[in-house]
């Protein structure tokens, strides 16, 4: 059968079986389509029908999270855990606490796992997790009892060689801490089932900055390929979380200049540079919003998301030579895309998970802007998480140094393996399709050799 007819019923067969789920079809699609090449050069893939395997979980997990607040009532959310695939190890991927999880989004997230952590080289399956509850405008005490609630159910599912789960949107090192200490105390078991733990009770030194990190490093292996660096370069980052934050701080290091951080109420625009002791303050230490960067840094102009352009986000209004979108999924759409472009932004790099749209995307590809797809570029978390999985299991402790130059290693490794594989199929420096070839073709072999499953 002709690839493109089958790849069409693939995705015409998902929607059918899993309706209301558009992020898990946009990610299915950005891959099946851009695996065109391979599977007509390689027919095993249809032979054992992998493509229609792949976009089906191992195990989806739904449960009901009951906890109580300060004033005492019952309150309910809904926790989810998708093992998506264990063909190449156990299943690894972070935990999103936000009001906007569904379903479908963590199955979109869960999907991008099994790519990217096939990508790192590493023995690790992918899988998400989380849930509808908000941290935001909980105390403390609420916090930690929807955690403990959280894992009274997710324990039963999890273990260091079945799922390793880590953070995301909305888990941070406090929220792991209580889940961990809830672990431990339902299993009796000290051990590396959650990853991002803190550094005094088995974590890893370089995990919070490893994202950020990890992103521009694969930025500047993709830039130098073309004679081209960061360094005084200005620079655009959305987002204000570990990723955003973590990646401004290694733009420095660089020499590069990033001026731009937002969050759900708006953002900063900071010419000369944004603050890094501030933002850091303001949003790590005080979990405040960004309205108190721009009290104290007058001279940086704030702009309230009431008052971004209509379906727009007025981060990628600034001129830049690179964009980090470190948010949240589809926060790049075309129309930004198309401002990108006018203002002669050369790269965008993907912090967040599939920040850019389709649409989005296509713009970039057409009109020769580098892109480095999520999948790829910010894989460096998933690796530092998997290197603390080595640690707990040795029972070591590495240096900051030594974490992050295994670190810088992996994401060298990560762009190498798809620029090549870009080549291989004639598509020199399309490193989307060489990121989904490359992270497809290890599982699918894996899946082939380990019968049907």
């Amino acid at each position: 059968m002709e690839i493109k007819k089958r790849v069409a019923e693939i995705l015409k067969s998902t929607i059918a079986s899993t309706p209301g789920q558009p992020e898990f079809y946009q990610a299915v699609e950005e891959v099946l389509t851009s695996l065109e090449p391979l599977l007509k050069r390689e027919n095993k893939y249809e032979k054992y029908n992998i493509i229609e395997r792949i976009v089906i979980p191992e195990r989806q997990i739904l449960f009901r999270v009951t906890w109580i607040d300060d004033k005492g009532k019952i309150q309910t959310n809904i926790g989810y855990r998708v093992q998506f695939n264990s063909a190449i190890g156990p299943y690894k991927g972070g935990l999103r606490f936000h009001p906007s999880v569904n379903l479908g989004i963590i199955k979109f997230l869960g999907f991008e796992q099994i790519f990217k952590n096939s990508l790192t080289g590493l023995p690790i399956g992918g899988g998400k997790g989380g849930s509808d509850f908000d941290p935001k405008g909980k105390s403390e005490g609420e916090i930690m009892r929807f955690c403990r609630a959280f894992m009274e159910e997710l324990f039963k599912h999890i273990g260091p060689n079945k799922d390793v789960p880590a953070g995301d949107i909305g888990v941070g090192g406090r929220e792991i801490g209580y889940m961990f200490g809830m672990y431990k105390r339902l299993t009796n078991n000290f051990e590396g089932v959650l990853t991002g733990k803190g550094l005094n009770w088995g974590g890893s030194l370089a995990r919070t900055e490893a994202t950020g990190y990890g992103c521009v490093y694969f930025a500047e292996n993709f830039l130098n390929k073309y004679d081209e660096f960061l360094k005084n370069k200005i620079c655009t980052i959305s987002g204000s979380g570990n990723v955003a934050t973590y990646t401004i701080e290694k733009l420095y290091t660089v020499g590069a200049i990033p001026v731009t951080c937002s969050d759900s109420r708006g953002m900063i625009y900071d010419k000369n540079g944004i603050n890094l002791e501030t933002l850091k303050r303001v949003k790590e230490v005080e979990r405040k919003s960004l309205v108190e960067y721009a009290k104290e840094h007058p001279n940086a102009v704030y702009t309230p998301i009431e008052k971004y352009e209509k379906g727009r986000n007025a981060v990628w209004d600034i001129p830049c030579f690179a964009a980090f979108p470190s948010a949240t999924q589809n926060e790049v759409n075309l129309a930004d895309a198309k401002v990108l472009h006018k203002n002669g932004c050369r790269i965008v790099v993907e912090g967040a998970n599939m920040p850019s749209t389709l649409e989005a995307i296509s713009y970039y590809q057409e009109n020769g802007i580098l892109f480095a797809p999520a999948k790829a570029a910010n894989a460096g978390g998933v690796a530092t998480s998997q290197l603390e999985m080595s640690q707990n299991a040795s029972m070591e402790s590495w240096t900051f140094e030594e974490v992050d130059a295994k670190l810088h290693g992996i994401m060298k490794h990560i762009f190498d393996l798809s620029y090549e594989t870009s080549m291989e199929f004639g598509e020199k420096g399309n490193i989307l399709l060489g990121a989904n070839i490359a992270g497809f073709r290890k599982v699918a072999d894996s899946m082939i050799e380990q019968g049907a499953v």
